[in-house]
């Protein structure tokens, strides 16, 4: 059950989201958008939008820093456990209360706006509900666990399974004493990586970018023509 759990599940969940990125990109390209519906509603949109994806890229800058840099890197830079601790946990505190308090407006506008409520897909359905279960098992562990809690060093473990994954050597006996929360979080991510290509966040990879270092775009007013003599 460990190595299914650890082992395979990832795998699957990564196999599914490589392969499922290609097949949506050669039979869907015109889906490949985020179906925005800022035309129909935008008072709780201009807010609930900052909210969730500034929180979402705090959050996924947090990860990165906590499951891909090693333990002893941050240490040999002067880092110590404690400094990490109290660092991660209020950032990540922040940034998971963006994220809820985002998800949340989106979701009320889904609600109340009845235009908005017939633009929903059933794979909107299905993220948003994988989405508010990966954002309330992640601050259940960092909240719960990390703040109110006695505290877990996922650094130990959790990061160093989840490298392994990467690199293909993966040790499920990394993951047999960790904490509840933490276990139902990862495998929500996993289940989120699954469902990804299918929903509306392919549009995170075809964000614009270049829009940093194109020209600007000028705009002239144009004069309506003289009538002519007759």
């Amino acid at each position: 059950m460990s190595v299914a759990l650890w082992v395979v599940v990832p795998y699957i969940a990564l196999t599914i989201f490589v392969v499922g990125h290609v097949w949506r990109w050669r039979v869907d390209q015109f889906g490949w958008t985020t179906r925005t519906t800022q035309v129909l509603e935008s008072r709780l949109l201009r807010l609930g939008s900052p909210l969730f994806h500034l929180g979402a890229f705090a959050a996924i800058g947090g990860h990165v820093l906590g499951l891909l840099v090693p333990k002893a890197w941050t240490a040999a830079v002067g880092i110590d456990d404690h400094l990490y601790h109290l660092v991660s946990v209020v950032a990540g505190t922040v940034a998971g209360l963006m994220v809820v308090a985002g998800l949340a407006l989106l979701l009320a506008r889904r609600l109340t706006s009845p235009r908005v409520r017939r633009t929903t897909t059933r794979a909107d359905k299905v993220l948003f509900a994988v989405l508010a279960v990966v954002i309330v098992l992640g601050m259940s562990a960092t909240v719960g666990a990390n703040l109110l809690g006695g505290g877990y060093d996922y650094r130990a473990t959790i990061a160093v399974w989840f490298r392994g994954v990467l690199t293909l050597r993966p040790d499920a006996s990394l993951m047999d004493g960790v904490p509840l929360v933490f276990q139902l979080h990862a495998m929500s991510a996993w289940l989120l990586a699954a469902i990804w290509p299918f929903t509306r966040l392919v549009h995170v990879w075809s964000a614009p970018v270049a829009y940093l270092w194109r020209p600007y775009v000028v705009y002239r007013r144009r004069l309506p023509r003289a009538k002519s003599m007759t």
